[in-house]
């Protein structure tokens, strides 16, 4: 069970209550409405998200953060770093979004006793191989549910993918249109149950 950070309705609640394996996102913001397990918090580990949850008391001693066995860094240091360069020309505002802090999540995770998962880059570039098929806007990078959701069904073949929490909207730099697509080819495909439920929440930086 993947649970984004919007509505996540009744029985997208009832289904993470029954689920087997929990993966939740950085401020863990669905967890009041879906309280309980909670496995895995992925996390951006780069930019203004990595350097908000990490500086704050709130998210480290989250409920869920404090429950999960591991943290999932969606965001491989190498691709970002590499990506640096054209985004200071091509998006000046965003000169800190690729500022890693994957050692400071490790660091994190040795002192809580978490085990710490880096989301290779491979991963991500499938995603935009596979993105391309839905004529996506230009975007800057896949959001982080789409990048966990591939990197689950890569790890975990045979599994059946459940999403609550997925309203498929917010930071304008992500092809959520395009996300929302591929999606739908995965539950017309058998392999993704998707609870519907009002849209989600933005967030800065796709956090």
């Amino acid at each position: 069970m993947i649970v984004g950070n919007g509505d996540i309705g009744e029985k997208g609640a009832a289904a993470v209550a029954a689920a087997d394996f929990v993966i939740r996102f950085n401020g863990c913001r669905s967890y009041e409405a879906s309280p309980g397990r909670s496995d895995v918090v992925a996390v951006c580990n780069t930019g203004r998200p990595a350097k908000a949850m990490l500086g704050s008391e709130q998210w480290t001693g989250h409920p869920a953060v404090r429950e999960a066995e591991a943290i999932w860094s969606v965001r491989d240091p190498e691709k970002f770093a590499a990506m640096r360069a054209s985004l200071a020309v091509s998006h000046t505002d965003l000169d800190d979004f690729c500022d890693d802090y994957t050692n400071e999540f490790n660091s994190f995770c040795e002192i809580a006793g978490k085990a710490h998962v880096v989301v290779d880059k491979l991963i991500h570039e499938g995603v935009d191989q596979a993105l391309k098929a839905f004529d996506p806007a230009p975007y800057i990078v896949p959001s982080s549910g789409m990048i966990v959701i591939a990197a689950v069904m890569d790890k975990f073949p045979d599994a059946h993918v459940s999403l609550a929490g997925f309203g498929h909207q917010g930071w304008e730099w992500h092809p959520f249109a395009a996300e929302r697509q591929l999606i739908d080819s995965y539950v017309a495909a058998g392999r993704v149950t998707r609870f519907h439920a009002a849209a989600s929440h933005s967030s800065s930086q796709g956090a």
